[in-house]
């Protein structure tokens, strides 16, 4: 490096630094003109505008409703217009206050809604749009539904359940969970107790008339207890998601028994407005202990309480293929444990069961069944199960399993996208049984399963009419990069596509579903909010002009999007920026999506919107730049998915070393030439990238990125890598502190002291073993303000200044067949 790190560290706090002093925000242009760093990053709701968002309709479906901000403040505000078009109206605070909000329970005749608002229950009537007010307390209520088939109103309180009935305005207190243990019952239970207490009531006449009034007292308060619910004591634990039965005999709920005081990372806060440093609390790291959940079931008529059990799911006993690669490995017995294992060998091993979490239950319109969902633990098996909570027994109706992990469009790491067909005996769910997320049904009277839609795209999202008649389907039909809306049957058959136009649509259907609230964008068109009637084809109509004539004045390029033929055989898509007048041996930069499991070579507006302009801008500069869905992105299917299961930094970077391979045979651009950057887990690739492939990137720019898995989260980390002290293998080769022997180029390091998600001490960690191992070409950028997503403008430009010096230093001052070893360092 050019200079070391403790003088490079001191230069950040000094005025050489624009991350640490606020840009003045340049004067409002009618053009554009040439792209430079210090336009693209200013602040884009002054400059590029706000896009609409939160779109939902009024219950009476006259108005569409959304936040937006063409006014330029600070925040976005609520706006509302009418379907057949005119200027939006800005929703003032007071009418905002009588407004329901976007969210609720319907009954099943969408008649009336139910919901919180400021923490007291409402029912609403959308006939004559009148709401009544449940609760008026100091205390939240919250989960508002419906309960016995829509004739009572039901919420929680203080961790209990009530009803309200709105025909007489009665409320019952359904459940009494309580903190602790159970208070000793005054009966003594030692031998020599009972003998005393037995003594004293033969002897004292006064001890015999009190030991009466006593026991009259409580069969009094036993008659009473009665009218009351079972005070059910709960530990340590605490309970969610409690709910009534249709047929008001049982009460159902989630037992959560969280960990003990596991360590938790501090990230210490050094620019605060006290002047003293603050420690921010933030989380464990992967393999620490985690939230256990079991089924509650409250039998009211029985006044007792049941726990379910599910020792005899399918498949729960079942090791995952990784621990085996350790059985092997492990060293021959000697021969005295061979002794020992033959005098054993009679004794029957036990079983290991994995820890289940349950979700649900689900009941049918008509009350009569339900179902739950249940996820083991370390997310490689999804069971849905029939209840019946009268027996506490279940019945498999469908088990997914993978041995990376579960999850894909619809099915996520809870619940997933589930629900009951209109005949009451069939379950709709979403599985990747296919290798693509797709719609399936289940009878649970005779356990048959039909899939709705097939095919290599993904069912990203899927709901019932209101009337059940009808799918309304969103899904990547037409190309992976694409996003349309469809209709469908309800028992399946042809999907019939509504929108036309290349893209991505967000479809919010109105009330009576005639209409459609559409926010749409393309490659080079932000999200904008149109509406069109519900029918193939139908013209959209835009109801918001968001972008500013600056921002328009430009003419953002459409990047096309190629595929990139993987070594393994496999099609990677990307997206590609030419600059308008390439030369032979030009420069290229890769950029790397950040979260893993996102899409970005797709064809709407990119949520990386900065880096969207600043490819623009290496465009213009001669740069071709390359944005790749590598593996482990979304968008793709299961295989895709998990193409980085136990492995990062294996095919997710193959395929970018492949893509530079393409960049150098089809478009002409020097070996010696190509630069890769990213941020988040796109940092992490970059640093793979400069560790472990030298010979192929000469300069990498590694944002906020992940240095050592075993030191990030464990909702994340343990579903690719399973948990570090059983799967060191994967932890070893997937991390970048294990491989910084291998740096030969450029590398710039930028992160935010404040990431509460990848911590600073990740890249801290990274420079210690960078310093000891004795390397030069490397500099870190410190931002003391910033989190994990950059906010103020003037750290996002002094970020991609330096990003621009590195390439411009390294990629486009190197002579063919050289090597570049500047960071570009200021």
């Amino acid at each position: 490096m050019r200079v070391s790190f403790v003088v490079r560290a001191l230069a950040l706090l000094g005025p050489v630094s624009a991350a640490f002093a606020q840009t003045p925000t340049a004067a409002p242009a009618a053009s554009l003109g040439p792209l430079t760093v210090e336009k693209i990053m200013r602040d884009p709701a002054q400059w590029i505008g706000t896009a609409p968002s939160n779109i939902y309709w009024g219950e009476d479906g006259k108005r569409i409703y959304f936040n937006w901000n063409p006014d330029k403040n600070r925040r976005d505000s609520l706006y509302a217009v009418a379907p057949s078009g005119g200027t939006p109206r800005k929703i003032s605070f007071r009418d905002q206050l009588n407004l329901p909000p976007n969210t609720g329970v319907y009954d099943q005749k969408f008649t009336r809604k139910v919901y919180e608002k400021d923490g007291d229950i409402y029912l609403l009537d959308l006939k004559t749009n009148k709401a009544r007010r449940v609760t008026s307390t100091a205390e939240r209520e919250s989960d508002a539904a419906f309960a016995l088939q829509g004739q009572l109103v039901s919420y929680t309180r203080g961790g209990n359940l009530f009803t309200w009935n709105p025909t007489n305005g009665e409320t019952v207190q359904r459940t009494d969970f309580r903190k602790g243990n159970n208070p000793a019952k005054g009966s003594p239970t030692d031998q020599s107790e009972k003998y005393l207490k037995a003594q004293q009531l033969a002897l004292f006449q006064v001890i015999q008339q009190r030991d009466k009034d006593q026991q009259d007292r409580q069969r009094v308060q036993k008659a009473l207890n009665k009218l009351r619910p079972k005070a059910i004591y709960l530990g340590l634990k605490t309970v969610r998601n409690l709910q009534l039965s249709p047929d008001g005999r049982f009460v159902t709920y989630s037992l959560v028994q969280e960990p003990g005081s596991e360590k938790v990372a501090i990230v210490p806060n050094f620019v605060t407005a006290s002047g003293f440093t603050e420690d921010l609390s933030t989380r464990t790291k992967v393999g620490a202990p985690q939230t256990a959940m079991e089924l509650g079931i409250y039998d009211i008529g029985r006044d007792t309480t049941f726990v379910l059990g599910y020792r005899d799911l399918k498949g729960l006993d079942e090791m995952p293929a990784y621990r085996k690669e350790y059985q092997l490995k492990a060293k021959a017995p000697t021969t005295a444990d061979s002794t020992k294992a033959t005098a054993k060998k009679a004794e029957k091993p036990a079983t290991e069961l994995r820890r289940v979490a349950p979700f649900g239950p689900f009941w049918s319109d008509n009350g009569e069944r339900a179902f739950l969902v249940m996820r083991s633990a370390d997310n490689k098996d999804r069971w849905i199960v029939g209840l019946d909570p009268s027996t506490q027994k279940i019945i498999l109706l469908d088990r997914q399993r993978d041995e990376a992990w579960i999850n894909g469009p619809g099915i996520g790491y809870g619940a997933g996208n589930v629900g009951w067909l209109p005949d009451n005996k069939r379950v709709w769910f979403q599985s990747e049984e296919s290798g693509y997320s797709h719609l399936y049904t289940v009878d649970v009277t005779n356990q048959q399963r039909k899939a709705l839609t097939s095919g290599k795209f993904e069912i990203q999202k899927a709901e019932l009419s209101r009337d059940k008649k009808t799918w309304y389907l969103s899904a990547n039909k037409t190309h992976p990069g694409e996003q349309h809306f469809y209709r469908m049957p309800v028992s399946g058959g042809q999907m019939t596509q509504i929108t036309t136009l290349p893209g991505a649509y967000e479809v919010t259907v109105s009330p009576n579903e005639k209409t459609l609230a559409v926010r749409y964008s393309y490659s080079n068109k932000p999200w904008e909010l149109f509406v069109m009637d519900n029918k193939p084809g139908a013209k959209m109509r835009q109801l918001t002009n968001s972008l500013t004539t600056e921002f328009k004045s430009y003419a953002w390029r459409d990047p096309e999007v190629i595929t990139i033929k993987a070594r393994d055989g496999a099609d990677v898509y990307a997206r590609l920026y030419r600059p308008v007048n390439a030369v032979v041996e030009g420069p290229a930069v890769i950029f790397v999506h950040g979260a893993g499991y996102l899409q970005n070579a797709h064809k709407w507006w990119s949520q990386y919107s900065r880096e969207y302009m600043f490819h623009n801008l290496l465009a213009d500069q001669g740069y071709t730049v390359l944005d790749i869905d590598y593996r482990g992105s979304s968008g793709y299917g299961r295989d895709v998915r998990t193409g980085i299961y136990r492995f990062m930094g294996g095919k997710d970077l193959s395929d970018h070393v492949d893509g530079a391979k393409l960049l150098t045979e089809k478009y002409g651009i020097s070996p010696q030439r190509i630069g890769i950057y990213g941020g988040s887990y796109g940092g992490f690739i970059t640093l793979m990238a400069m560790f472990t492939e030298p010979e192929v990137f000469k300069a990498g720019a590694a944002l906020r990125s992940v240095t050592d898995w075993a030191h990030y989260n464990h909702g994340y980390t343990d579903n690719i890598l399973n948990e570090p002290y059983n799967d060191s293998i994967a932890y070893a080769r997937s991390s970048p502190i294990y491989h910084a022997e291998g740096l030969k180029g450029a590398l710039l390091m930028c992160h935010g002291m404040v990431d509460t998600n990848v911590h600073f001490q990740d890249i801290v960690r990274l420079t210690q073993r960078l310093i000891e191992l004795k390397k030069e070409n490397w500099e870190l950028a410190v931002y003391p303000v910033e989190d994990h997503g950059f906010v103020e403008p003037s750290s996002w430009t002094d970020e991609y200044k330096r990003i621009l010096k590195l390439f411009n230093t390294n990629l486009k001052s190197t002579t063919p067949g050289g090597t570049g070893t500047s960071t570009g360092g200021q």
